[in-house]
């Protein structure tokens, strides 16, 4: 049995601003260490439930977060930015499952950190007219491939996210948020048997997904008029409202890629100050 974990950094215990998590700052470099620790209970949890391979995909920003030697030594880690599916790099390997771990709610909405793919920028991205979070987006992805999504750990608003796309899964909030910039946080030693024991039993939900049917459409709200011209640079993708984008394809993983072609695009047109 085959699992890949896609591993993020915002839905960490302790993280609850930017600077937490941001490549660079004393923050980061602090909490990559937990990031690290909680991919590991959950490599524990899932040796116990049966698997036989684990593959971690390192998720957060450049994605070059995950300390590989804090790491449980029974999986392997995909580290680097340049990934054809991105947050989910390996889905394609023949994985029987899949893991959120770190993740977090979506542009516009309430919770630790919320955005989707971009920090700032979007501020609100709809799949087929459902808000759409990282991990709604990742869910439709996944099930393009037959991979359903058993394990997801973050906050508690991510976890009740969690429940629209991924019924199934197994949740563990490693803190409450009280705001966006602010949680009630477990301690690392609450959290790590939490997420082993969620791992141990997420194992036995995994359950067949169908292929979600096509076509698909993105419509992105953007915080300012610049990224529309900047997006609209990739044919097929229209301007339709004076901050706004959509396109339509007929798949999702033709979707996903153009979703991510316009996010960077967007973020090459971001300036500094002013966004």
């Amino acid at each position: 049995m085959k699992i890949l974990i896609s591993i993020d950094m915002e839905g960490v215990t302790g993280v609850t601003c930017p600077d937490d998590c941001r490549p660079g700052t004393p923050g980061w470099d602090h909490f990559r260490n937990i990031m690290s620790d909680e991919v590991s209970a959950a490599i524990r949890g899932f040796v116990s439930g049966g698997a036989t391979e684990i593959l971690v995909n390192d998720s957060h920003n450049a994605m070059r977060n995950v300390v590989i030697d804090r790491l449980d030594g029974r999986a392997q880690l995909i580290s680097g930015h340049h990934k054809k599916y991105s947050m989910i790099e390996g889905i394609d390997s023949g994985v029987d499952a899949v893991a959120f771990m770190g993740y977090h709610t979506g542009a516009g909405k309430q919770g630790i950190l919320s955005h989707t793919y971009l920090g700032n920028t979007y501020t609100g991205v709809w799949l087929n007219e459902v808000a759409c979070s990282e991990g709604y987006m990742n869910t439709q992805l996944a099930s393009d491939f037959g991979v359903p999504v058993v394990l997801i750990t973050g906050d508690d608003l991510t976890i009740a996210d969690g429940k629209t796309y991924a019924p199934n899964a197994v949740g563990v909030a490693v803190k409450t948020c009280v705001d966006r910039y602010t949680a009630i946080c477990l301690t690392p030693e609450k959290t790590m048997p939490m997420i082993q024991e969620a791992a141990k039993k997420s194992i036995a939900k995994i359950i067949p997904v169908s292929k979600p049917q096509g076509p698909f459409t993105y419509r992105i709200e953007f915080d300012s008029t610049q990224p529309v011209i900047a997006a609209c640079h990739i044919p097929g993708v229209e301007q339709t409202g004076e901050r706004e984008v959509s396109f339509t394809l007929p798949t999702m993983v033709e979707a996903f890629r153009c979703f991510g072609a316009v996010s960077t695009l967007v973020k090459s047109g971001i300036e500094p100050n002013y966004g």
